[in-house]
């Protein structure tokens, strides 16, 4: 967790994941990559990044660049490592390529909660990042004086393609010391006897390598219901659920059920990509 990736659109909600993410990286002595994306075509672009044909494009770009600066500045990010980036790019690809490129550990953003993500980006930009980004993305819903994760749920069908993003998990709880509570959602639609489920999960976690957990399996009409009550039922700090790539979440998780858990539940989300 040595590199942090916070996108910003300069908005309230992205601000709190910056805090946050500030508060991590002095406790993990972590660098952060903060991000800004200018969705202009690169035909509008010099050379040298700038936009020498628009007036309307480089008041723009002169505009973000007072903006970057201004919360690059903010108090809370004394002392620690902070690298602006600043590209015009499609949102997704940009990420992806400043994670690749900076060797990023995982990505935060910020999210109003409701809308979602939109509030930050636009339409399927944002189902790509949560659905297909290959490190781990913590969603920050409100500011967090004090950031801390004690009842972390991980939800998941227990399914083997699972136990990857399970260590990945379990490397975020053992940071924080916290109590994972593992969690199998039962539906009408797609029932598993509590014998079945108890088997399945005992499977999935043979030799845990971390040993502070529940193993709980909670019956609702669906998936996302189920996780949000019982994320809420026992106050839980952070859902982690797995994705799947294009298909969401494997298995039960069907469609889009990853962003609807981002974009409906009132506390912070951390997606896994199997």
């Amino acid at each position: 967790m040595k590199k942090i990736l916070v996108t910003t659109d300069f908005s309230k909600e992205s601000e709190n994941a910056l805090k946050v993410a500030a508060q991590l990286a002095k406790q993990r002595d972590s660098e952060i990559y903060l991000l800004h994306m200018l969705e202009i075509p690169y035909q509008e672009l010099d050379a040298a990044g700038v936009y020498s044909e628009l007036p309307e494009g480089m008041f723009f770009f002169r505009l973000a660049e007072q903006k970057f600066d201004n919360i690059a500045s903010r108090p809370y990010l004394d002392g620690l490592t902070v690298h602006k980036i600043m590209e015009s790019s499609n949102i997704f690809a940009g990420i992806k390529k400043t994670c690749k490129k900076h060797h990023i550990d995982f990505i935060m953003m910020g999210s109003h909660g409701a809308t979602g993500l939109k509030e930050m980006f636009i339409g399927s930009n944002a189902e790509q990042v949560v659905r297909n980004s290959d490190v781990p993305v913590l969603v920050i819903k409100n500011e967090h004086e004090d950031f801390s994760v004690n009842e972390f749920v991980f939800a998941s069908d227990f399914n083997n393609d699972n136990k990857e993003t399970f260590n990945q998990a379990c490397k975020f709880a053992e940071f924080w010391d916290a109590k994972i509570h593992l969690l199998m959602v039962n539906t009408p639609s797609n029932f598993t006897t509590t014998a079945v489920a108890n088997e399945r999960i005992d499977a999935f976690i043979k030799n845990p390598s971390y040993a502070n957990y529940t193993v709980n399996i909670y019956n609702d009409e669906t998936v996302e219901q189920g996780i949000l009550n019982f994320s809420k039922s026992i106050d839980a700090d952070l859902i982690g659920i797995s994705t799947h790539g294009r298909q969401g979440i494997a298995h039960f998780f069907n469609g889009s059920i990853s962003e609807d858990i981002v974009n409906h539940a009132k506390r912070p989300v951390m997606t896994f990509k199997i």
